[in-house]
């Protein structure tokens, strides 16, 4: 029985995720976290640590990806607290959402019934592994809401108030940023993009499939133009999503964004859209299917987006969005406008990469792999920066500016 298929029986009879853990770890210790901590200490990896932070001012370094997860086990007011969707505990029913949530909590070595503290504490123990200076920003995430702007508990996955980000990036200044999650369709939502702007939100997080958001609908006109005037940055999934199960799939086109970019508003592309196919909707009527990734390019090409239209480079080295590095190396007239970010826990979910794939691909040097399998171990943040750094085109790399994002947020 292959691994996978045995750990998808598990889940569907039932067993707690402490059982399901165990079994998993008996089975193959390859595919969990070992949770350790510090650094590896071999000559080889100190000298790879010093090579990849070489020309980079750690200060000006913020990963602009990293999720929160949650299950409101800390001591907060109200309802601002993390949330899961009870579904993700049923087994028999949810089998994918209940193993996705495993592996979720397995990367970010968790403690059970303390999810929220020590999640947040093992982040900055991986930071505290970094050069000072370094920060993340940490991202808020709406509920699904319907056509008529109403919250929808039971369809959404998972929740993260924009409270909660906020008070963590106050509490922890010097490693923390944050950003906020507002769905375009609430009645409230230019009273909330205020406020977050006025709290230090950096930009606001949106994931159209799992929202319910169509960034096309003259829904989000008000929301647009409030943003262009606070100068606030949308950063946009796009492409075919599947660590957020569930909603419209199409939602996730990178074309769906023109109406943010015309109405004046900066637009990041997370992950380039670099899975999955969606409708040339350039192409009107009966428009074909191609993949996202070639609507991403052609809107990164287009002059007059230039100095609004932006992508993050988070996620790109997972094993089903990796064909587009290359690509991505090689455009260097885009350079200018891609952001680091780890997509954080997913640098620490192990089966997720596969870097015999980048080395086959001539990618990444073979000499690296052990000592970057080594890494994720220990420190996945730092894992996710080094693999990224050592990514090679030929001669094209993707060069500081990259990496150095601060300004960009600073700037928005």
């Amino acid at each position: 029985m292959q691994r996978r298929t045995f750990l998808l029986s598990l889940a569907t009879v039932g067993i707690s995720s402490t059982a399901l853990l165990s079994c998993a770890a008996w089975l193959s210790p390859k595919l969990l976290n070992p949770c350790f901590a510090g650094f590896p200490t071999t000559a080889a990896q100190a000298a790879l640590f010093k090579q990849v932070w070489q020309g980079i001012d750690a200060s000006q370094v913020w990963d602009s990806h990293v999720h929160l997860i949650g299950a409101g086990d800390s001591s907060h007011e109200n309802e601002q607290v993390p949330w899961f969707n009870p579904d993700m505990d049923n087994y028999f029913q949810h089998p994918v959402l209940s193993v996705q949530k495993f592996f979720y909590l397995n990367g970010s070595c968790v403690a059970e019934n303390r999810i929220d503290n020590s999640y947040v504490e093992r982040l900055q123990t991986l930071i505290a592994g970094l050069p000072a200076g370094f920060k993340v920003l940490l991202f808020a995430f709406d509920w699904q809401h319907d056509a008529q702007g109403r919250k929808q508990m039971a369809h959404s996955v998972f929740h993260i108030p924009n409270h909660y980000a906020a008070q963590l990036a106050h509490s922890h200044p010097a490693i923390f940023e944050w950003v906020a999650s507002i769905h375009p369709y609430r009645a409230d939502c230019v009273d909330a993009l205020q406020q977050a702007h006025a709290e230090g939100a950096r930009a606001i997080k949106w994931l159209p499939s799992a929202m319910g958001i169509d960034p096309l609908s003259k829904q989000c006109g008000r929301f647009y133009q409030a943003a262009a005037a606070l100068k606030i940055p949308i950063i946009s999934h796009t492409g075919e999503e599947n660590a957020v199960q569930g909603g419209n799939q199409a939602l996730g086109n990178p074309l769906r964004l023109r109406r943010a970019l015309d109405e004046g508003v900066k637009v990041v592309l997370a992950h380039c859209a670099s899975d999955g196919e969606d409708e040339d909707l350039d192409q009107g009527k009966s428009a074909p299917r191609v993949k996202s990734f070639e609507l991403f390019a052609r809107l990164m090409n287009e002059t007059t987006y230039k100095s609004l239209l932006y992508a993050d480079i988070s996620a790109i080295t997972l094993r089903n969005h990796a064909w587009v590095i290359k690509s991505l190396l090689q455009q260097t007239t885009w350079h200018n406008r891609l952001l680091n970010g780890s997509d954080y826990p997913l640098p620490a979910i192990l089966p997720l990469f596969d870097l015999d794939y980048l080395v086959t691909e001539n990618l990444l040097a073979a000499d690296y792999q052990p000592l970057l399998l080594e890494l994720q171990k220990y420190n996945p943040l730092l894992f996710d920066f080094t693999l990224k750094r050592l990514l090679r085109a030929g001669e094209n790399r993707f060069p500081v500016s990259v990496f150095e994002t601060r300004r960009f947020f600073e700037s928005a």
